[in-house]
């Protein structure tokens, strides 16, 4: 055949419906999509939106299940900017086919999604939050009998160099120019500042002394890497039966363990109630934390609850000294037995896997390990809808055994077989090709001859 050659490209005046590109799918987002569509996602959605817009005044806007999909696409692609997720979209067909879009469609812009969240509030994005918990939990992924809570690290959009002190609103690079020039340097170079700043005495940043500008929800902490940055405190409440986050709170970075743990539980007894899982005090659930959880007041305050905890003890030199107070020594004893249990230590071994595992899968692999946007309840907007996409993971992965779009296409294998014939007194093959798939078989049959050797 002759060879083709490249012209210059000219846009079509007119495109039938027969000439346009379509995708052939993606075995995950289609399966997804039928259960979102299936359970009533988009009308569920379109409710709970409702009294945030308009009745009847202005245009249309892009339906709401459309936003809340871009964000569970930044979960399943692992991007962590929504300018990314944008691009992602627009790149693929599959993924246009996912987002419900018409064939003249465009995919929204990443400003909409920002303009989008900030009109919805965060009561929304629970509510979607726990209409995924309901939908999992109608499959067996809730048993909300041991919940494992734990907490990590996300560094915010801001820069530590732009920290100011609450008090004068004084930068950091001007209080080490004003230091040097009192020590005698009229026109300090930028390795004087470094200089000044490594040996000084009393080198301390404290959240009670200097504020980002950029984002004064962030605060300075050590990251889970040794480093120090600006940053939020992720804290998870794990279902240990199921991997299932039944509650994904974004604390301060400077709160303390023992500080944030009743309000993660509370949200999380909220959300186990929603589904029909709540613990009481009758049928308490059991609380499975690292030591950094343990301190008198937290087992007090949870002792005859609806939390029967199981919180490991840091190891002390000196002897306990109650001073009266009897209450704080009963359920530390209590809580000291129950986690010397052959029970309480597998429950602990437990703890130590999920738990990890899922904020490998929702800050490492999903790409929110630095979040690109600012504001605590920013952030826990997105974080809501990101951790949701983590449980209709779990889901996915029961219903085709595959939890990611990567993982599904990676599960996909075929088999050649070769079946000899002799047809006519002329020597032929079948080659029976099976590609088989968690969600598409498919068998395709090739016949061929035999090439003799010329004798």
């Amino acid at each position: 055949m002759a060879m083709g050659r490249q012209g210059d490209r000219q846009g079509d005046l007119m495109v039938t419906w027969s000439e346009m590109p379509r995708s052939p799918g993606h075995v995950f987002y289609d399966r997804l999509q039928q259960v979102l569509v299936g359970a009533g996602f988009d009308g569920f959605v379109e409710d709970a939106c409702r009294a945030y817009y308009a009745r009847t005044l202005g245009a249309p806007s892009v339906p709401p299940g459309r936003y809340f999909r871009m964000h569970m696409v930044g979960y399943f692609e692992g991007i962590d900017s929504e300018r990314g997720i944008e691009w992602r979209c627009s790149d693929s067909l599959s993924l246009r086919e996912f987002l419900r879009l018409d064939s003249t469609d465009r995919v929204p812009d990443h400003s909409w999604m920002s303009k989008t969240r900030g009109r919805l509030p965060r009561e929304v994005h629970e509510t979607v939050f726990g209409w995924v918990l309901a939908l999992i939990a109608q499959h067996g992924l809730i048993k909300g009998e041991r919940i494992g809570v734990d907490a990590s690290t996300m560094e915010a959009n801001a820069a530590l160099r732009a920290i100011v002190r609450r008090e004068t609103g004084e930068g950091y690079h001007a209080m080490l120019t004003r230091m040097a020039q009192e020590s005698g340097i009229t026109t300090p170079t930028v390795e004087d500042l470094i200089r000044m700043d490594r040996n000084r005495r009393g080198k301390r940043l404290s959240n009670e002394e200097w504020v980002s500008q950029t984002d004064p929800d962030a605060r300075i902490a050590r990251m889970k890497n040794g480093t120090t940055h600006l940053a939020y405190k992720p804290e998870h409440a794990v279902d240990l039966d199921t991997g299932a986050i039944v509650a994904a709170e974004i604390h301060a970075a400077d709160e303390g363990d023992t500080t944030t743990l009743p309000g993660t539980l509370r949200v999380a007894e909220a959300n186990l109630d929603e589904v029909g899982k709540a613990p009481t005090p009758d049928t308490p659930a059991e609380c499975v934390a690292d030591k950094g959880y343990h301190s008198r007041a937290v087992l007090k305050a949870l002792d005859r609850s609806a939390w029967k905890t199981r919180i490991a003890e840091p190891q002390r030199k000196a002897f306990s000294r109650w001073h009266g107070d009897e209450a704080a020594r009963s359920a530390v004893y209590a809580n000291r037995i129950r986690l010397r249990s052959d029970i309480g230590k597998e429950a602990m071994r437990r703890r130590a896997e999920v738990v990890e595992r899922s904020f490998a899968h929702t800050l490492e692999r999903g790409g929110v390990r630095r979040t690109w946007l600012r504001g605590r309840e920013n952030v826990g907007k997105r974080y809501l809808i990101h951790v949701a996409g983590h449980n209709l993971g779990l889901l996915m992965r029961l219903l085709i055994g595959a939890g990611t779009p990567k993982e599904a296409v990676a599960r996909g294998w075929c088999l050649l077989v070769l079946l000899p014939t002799h047809t006519g007194g002329a020597d032929k093959a079948i080659l029976v090709v099976l590609v088989t798939h968690s969600a598409m078989p498919a068998l395709i049959i090739f016949r061929m001859g035999f090439g003799r050797q010329p004798g």
